[in-house]
This record gives structure tokens, sequence and C-alpha cells, in this order.
């Protein structure tokens, strides 16, 4: 991880737009290069994010769904801020399409929700664990692939997901119904696809 002075810092962050932001300021930039910059804070001062920050779970995390054949982002580097408990990754986003882009143009088509139920089996069937599935972060790649986006909150289990496990995934998905899907019974044909893989 490369640790950054302040003058490397400031010139990184010139011309950046903010993407995204809390109450402790930027989580998400798009660079003058148009790189993103995506920021973690270490919410402990002592934690287990102290030796393994989620910036480096992160691009583990890429590169592993990457041997998978999954599509995901592409690390450039890891960064330690000069900003107190603060920590970054630097990468080139994953081109096309978020599934709620395309709903909200009105291209979320039964045959599209039939194929994604199908690849959030495949997901759960390689043990993969993505706490924070929704459709914000399912892209539809210009090669008609599905990729993952925001993949901090991952685990790889090497084995296929439990019901408990797969209840908690799409219950995650439920609170999302309003903004990702037309009607309720869309959520239930996505289910359905899920289970008739």
């Amino acid at each position: 991880m490369r640790k950054l002075t302040e003058d490397q810092y400031e010139a990184l962050m010139t011309n950046a737009r903010v993407i995204e932001r809390d109450t402790f300021g930027p989580k998400v930039l798009r660079l003058a290069d148009e790189s993103f910059l995506k920021i973690f804070r270490r919410r402990n001062m002592l934690s287990w994010s102290l030796i393994r920050p989620y910036s480096l779970k992160f691009a583990a995390n890429a590169e592993k769904l990457k041997t998978m054949g999954i599509p995901t982002v592409e690390i450039q580097r890891i960064m330690n801020l000069p900003v107190p408990r603060k920590t970054a990754v630097q990468y080139t986003p994953l081109a096309g399409f978020t599934i709620r882009e395309l709903f909200k143009k009105g291209q979320l088509t039964d045959n599209l929700i039939k194929r994604l139920g199908q690849f959030i089996h495949q997901l759960h069937q390689e043990g993969i664990y993505f706490r924070s599935l929704h459709f914000g972060n399912i892209v539809l790649t210009p090669e008609d692939q599905f990729g993952l986006i925001d993949i901090a909150d991952m685990r790889f289990l090497g084995r296929p997901l439990r019901k408990a496990e797969v209840i908690r995934n799409f219950n995650h998905m439920k609170r999302y119904v309003k903004s990702d899907f037309e009607s309720p019974e869309q959520f239930e044909l996505l289910q359905e696809y899920y289970l008739n893989h």
C-alpha cells in the first residue's frame, strides 16, 4: 500500500468530482483522468481493519472475482491517505449500465429479470455472499455480461450458500423493491427464475 504525501493527495484531488459522500466527507470521487477513488474510513482506533483495511479487501475481492470470470472494476493502486484513519483504492470503473439505470430507462424486461435470477443463482452456487447485492451494484457490460461493483462487503465461502444465507441476501434486495422494480410482482418473478434456474 502506497502512502501519499499531502502534496500528492492534493494533486490527486485536483478537479475531482464527488460522486458520494457521508458526514465524514467524500466517499467516492471521479478523478480528472476519469478513474474512480473510493475512500474507506476506519471507524475505531483499534479494529481488525487496522491490520487489513477495507481498501485491501476491496482490491482482493476484485482479483478473486476476475479469477472466477465475473467482470468487475480494474484496480490501479491502493493508498494510505495523509488523513487520519483513511485509505483508498483507485480503480477503472466497469463499463456498462447498472440494472437500476436500465430500470429507470424502462429496459428492465422479463428476459433480463430471468437472466438476473440465473446470475444471482450462479453467485450463490459459487459461494459468493455479497451483502450489498442490489440493482445499483450489478452492471450489464457492453459484452452483455453481468458484473459487480462496490464489492468491499463480500465473502467467498468456498461452498454454495445455505438457505438462510440466500434468504438474507434476497431480503436485502427486497428493501430496494420500490426503487429497482416497477412492481412487487417483478421481484417475485426474479425469485421464481432464481429458484428455477
